[in-house]
């Protein structure tokens, strides 16, 4: 067993200070890493010793390999923490920092090779006696044609190398498939370096449920409640529920032992996520991906279990045993949790970016309420990266008091003068199907006349004016949060970006 006293966190923002904050509960030293836009962002503040790692494009700081791992040995690391998203799925890299005598904190190389091909983790769940979409390889246009007829209208077509959304394209007819093929290939490989693409049933009545799970290098594993992703903006994530208020336990239960089942198949060991679509009309599931890695939503599994997931895959880089039963996992589960992820996009044009400064930035507060960000007052919104402002994270004893709990917080939380995703978000909270647990994946294009609503968002941002106008001129010299202590320092060595 080999103790780790130092990690390199190979990320920025949310997930970076996320980790590194377990890190120091453990007593282990974190290393932080940022590029020249993140020279003075929030996560350097979180880590015993930062180092810059390049230029403001991910290319050439959090996506440079050779850098981050010649940066891990200078700091004297043991390991190397990934994150999500940049390297965090990348086999080779994984494979790179075993290679120079680093720990991984993540799943074998070879294992996220296999999984991280979408065609190769259908062989693969298929195997383990899981199943899947009808589906198959697109080998020629003509294939395509036939296998689109065989399994019926619509079909999705899909990128094998990549996710969200990229590479993905809902076809509804034999004369628009060429083209959607087409489209999907440019798409996978400008995204993915990867024109492989294939084809499966289209679901038109799914959820996106997910299974947490964590494997020991003993062949331990667990599995934790559910969680619901159903609501989504052009197939990313906007809003994650745990437990599913669709499934029942009896589902649930053959989904969390699925998991278990196809990752054992694949050699897998640390936390991970297994990604299933689900029929509301036949009550059946099938397997759709898994995620080697830490999930953005991994908060709301932590909230409902008690668990620090972030501590357990450190546990199990270590080779430590998970010594807690399912049994004993399940009676641990209880109340309700939700999570908003607060994007810096106008919603109401077709989310694009919103940039620049956050003039005015204050976090809601109170029992059961937890927000994951890397951004305060005086931070700026770069387009370099990921627009995730903030994860929103509520818990209560049921889902009705979950609702009510973060539409309270959405509504506490103030962000000016960037535009956000927390007008939408509000509106989604108080639509009926929502809060009557009746939506599925396509519940933002059914309802997209009312949640998002013209009124409720120009109030919204007529109100942030109001607020942002007033603090200019009457509260520039206070506070609203400790956070906001922070960049009050920064502002005095000049201009910077965050």
């Amino acid at each position: 067993m080999r103790k780790i006293k130092r990690v390199l966190v190979a990320n920025r923002g949310e997930i970076a200070i996320r980790i590194m904050k377990t890190l120091k509960l453990l007593g282990i030293e974190a290393i932080g890493v940022y590029s020249e836009a993140d020279k003075l962002s929030k996560h350097i503040s979180f880590a015993d010793k930062a180092y810059n790692i390049g230029e403001s494009e991910a290319i050439k700081s959090y996506l440079n390999m050779e850098k981050i791992i010649h940066t891990a040995k200078e700091a004297n690391c043991d390991a190397v923490h990934p994150g999500y998203g940049f390297l965090a799925e990348n086999p080779v890299f994984a494979k790179m920092v075993q290679e120079n005598g680093l720990i991984w904190i993540g799943p074998p190389s070879e294992c996220m090779k296999n999984l991280g091909d979408k065609i190769n983790s259908r062989i693969i769940a298929q195997s383990a006696g899981i199943p899947t979409t009808p589906g198959g390889t697109i080998e020629s246009i003509e294939q395509a044609h036939k296998l689109a007829n065989e399994i019926g209208y619509p079909v999705l077509i899909k990128a094998s190398a990549g996710g969200g959304g990229k590479g993905m394209r809902i076809v509804y007819d034999d004369k628009d498939l060429e083209d959607a093929i087409k489209v999907a290939r440019e798409e996978a490989k400008a995204a993915f370096a990867d024109p492989t693409v294939y084809i499966e049933k289209y679901i038109e009545d799914a959820h996106h449920i997910e299974i947490q799970f964590l494997i020991d290098k003993f062949g331990n594993g667990l599995y934790f409640p559910e969680r619901e992703c159903s609501v989504q903006r052009r197939y990313q994530k906007i809003i994650e529920e745990s437990p599913s208020p669709t499934i029942d336990r009896q589902t649930a239960k053959k989904m969390g032992e699925a998991a278990l089942l196809v990752t054992k198949k694949a050699g897998y060991h640390n936390a991970g996520t297994v990604e299933f679509i689900y029929d509301k009309k036949s009550k059946n599931f099938y397997f759709l991906e898994v995620n080697a890695r830490i999930q953005v939503e991994h908060p709301v599994t932590e909230e409902i279990s008690g668990f620090d997931l972030i501590a357990s895959q450190i546990d199990i880089a270590e080779e430590k045993p998970i010594e807690l039963s399912q049994d004993e996992l399940n009676n641990r589960i209880n109340g309700h949790a939700i999570e908003s992820r607060i994007y810096s996009e106008d919603t109401d044009n077709n989310f694009m970016p919103s940039i620049g400064k956050i003039e005015h930035y204050r976090e809601p507060a109170g029992f059961g309420i937890r927000v994951d960000s890397g951004f305060f007052e005086g931070s700026e919104v770069l387009i370099h990266y990921d627009p995730l402002i903030a994860k929103l994270i509520v818990k209560a004893p049921n889902r009705m008091m979950a609702i009510k709990k973060m539409y309270r917080a959405l509504s506490e939380y103030h962000i000016a003068p960037i535009k956000t995703t927390i007008p939408l978000l509000k509106n989604i909270f108080k639509h009926k199907k929502f809060i009557e647990g009746d939506y599925n994946t396509q519940f933002l294009n059914i309802y997209k006349n009312e949640v998002f609503g013209q009124k409720q968002s120009s109030n919204y941002l007529k109100e942030a004016l109001v607020l942002f106008e007033y603090l200019k001129q009457n509260v520039s010299d206070v506070t609203f949060s400790g956070e906001a202590t922070l960049p009050s320092c920064w502002e005095m060595i000049g201009s910077w970006r965050g």
